[in-house]
């Protein structure tokens, strides 16, 4: 919705509720606040004053009473949202769901949040930012390259080397021959001709002797004959 004059920018106000039991007077804050100001403190419906009824400490992460709450009364705080929200934002439960998940590979132009340490904030950077020329890879991945994936064991994002993935024979083209054409299109560049496996109607075709690659193509040279499968299959680098 619109606003008149400046937009406001402060986080949400949560609550939470203490226990008290007539002795204890320090007890843990659910979320760091900057000072005793941050909060409003309710005991049994009393609006306590800051820095006379309570005060903060362990670097806004505690609140100490002056005098402890009596036992059985109710006690709670409302965080005033005096963070903003690129400063420190709580996703709840249920945030990410289906509905807010991607259905598509992420795209140049999407925007990632990041914590930028320098500014101790959250911003957002695009992709086409985040991965250029600089942080792409030149070359195939080595085996100690590292890559993110996420455990869905552990619900958790967790590294892992590209040596110890399983490696795979993934097929890659599935092709016909005809007497007379030598050459065909193989989908993806990239790959030397050492590094696929060629069979025409179930025999393995030396490469150099029998074909060639160059980018996305494969050359024979000789042209298969007619209704020849000819299988084309990656190999694990």
């Amino acid at each position: 919705m619109a606003y008149l004059g400046r937009e406001p920018n402060a986080g949400a106000f949560e609550k939470q509720s203490l226990t008290a039991d007539g002795s204890t007077t320090t007890f843990t804050l659910s979320h760091s606040v900057g000072s005793s100001s941050s909060l409003l403190v309710s005991v049994s419906g009393v609006i306590q004053e800051p820095e006379s009824a309570y005060n903060i400490q362990g670097g806004g992460t505690q609140i100490v009473f002056s005098a402890a709450p009596e036992s059985g009364e109710t006690v709670f705080i409302i965080f005033l949202g005096g963070q903003p929200f690129d400063a420190g934002v709580f996703v709840s439960t249920g945030t990410i769901t289906t509905q807010t998940a991607l259905s598509t590979g992420v795209q140049g132009a999407d925007s990632l949040l990041i914590h930028d340490n320098s500014a101790s904030s959250l911003k957002k950077i695009t992709l086409d930012d985040l991965i250029t020329g600089q942080t792409e890879l030149a070359a195939l991945a080595a085996d100690d390259d590292v890559f993110l994936v996420y455990d869905t064991d552990a619900s958790e994002i967790k590294k892992i080397q590209k040596s110890n993935i399983a490696a795979t024979v993934t097929v890659n083209a599935n092709l016909t021959g005809d007497g007379s054409t030598t050459a065909f299109t193989i989908g993806t560049s990239g790959r030397s001709q050492n590094d696929i496996l060629v069979t025409v109607n179930g025999v393995v075709f030396h490469p150099g002797d029998d074909y060639t690659t160059s980018g996305t193509t494969l050359t024979f040279s000789t042209a298969p004959i007619s209704d020849a499968e000819i299988r084309v299959r990656y190999l694990p680098i």
